[in-house]
């Protein structure tokens, strides 16, 4: 019953984007059309996932014996880092339209602060290392659910009739707030 609630938890209650605000940039720079927010969705499911079994290990096994809490921001943006050259080449010589498309974000990811947040927040929550690969994939499930459902309505507000001035970015941030607003509904069901 714990991985029912915290699949309910990360995705719709504790959204790591529309709830706890992070990985705005690719959120509002990569939804523009579902395809390119599918592919970054994947993209940062992977890469989460990866990079929380790699910085638990590191933490576990070497930061904590080590005395070298510290350094622990550093060495798992390096981690990242990593793994996010990693999918960048499979993307690059795998899927090029996806790889072209995702364009400057796809490195981004390197810094996204979801990414980080998640491999930050299983430590916090001195998850074992299966709970914590597990919420990792829910919480970037949870991302990727938000940044579908932004693409579909940005997708429909481009045919729509906008004063200029809420046009593009703009009307991006309205959305992106009402959508939070939404998911805020749901924070008295799970804490």
């Amino acid at each position: 019953m714990d991985y029912f609630l915290m699949l309910i938890s990360a995705i719709f209650v504790n959204n790591i984007l529309l709830a706890q605000y992070l990985g705005n940039c690719p959120f509002l720079g990569c939804s523009k059309e579902k395809g390119v927010a599918f592919g970054m969705g994947a993209a940062v499911i992977f890469v989460a996932v990866m990079a929380t079994a790699f910085t638990w290990i590191m933490q576990k096994w070497v930061l904590e014996p080590y005395g070298l809490g510290y350094l622990q921001t550093l060495v798992f943006i390096l981690v990242i880092a990593a793994l996010v050259q990693f999918v960048e080449m499979f993307l690059k010589k795998m899927v090029p339209p996806l790889y072209k498309a995702l364009g400057i974000f796809l490195p981004l990811i390197t810094t996204n602060c979801a990414v980080l947040g998640i491999a930050i927040l299983v430590q916090r929550k001195e998850f074992g290392l299966g709970m914590s690969l597990y919420y990792s994939f829910v919480a970037s499930l949870g991302f990727t659910l938000a940044l579908m459902l932004m693409a579909g309505i940005r997708e429909r507000l481009v045919i729509a009739r906008l004063p200029k001035s809420l046009q593009g970015t703009s009307i991006g941030l309205v959305m992106a707030g009402l959508m939070s607003l939404t998911f805020f509904a749901f924070k008295g069901m799970i804490e």
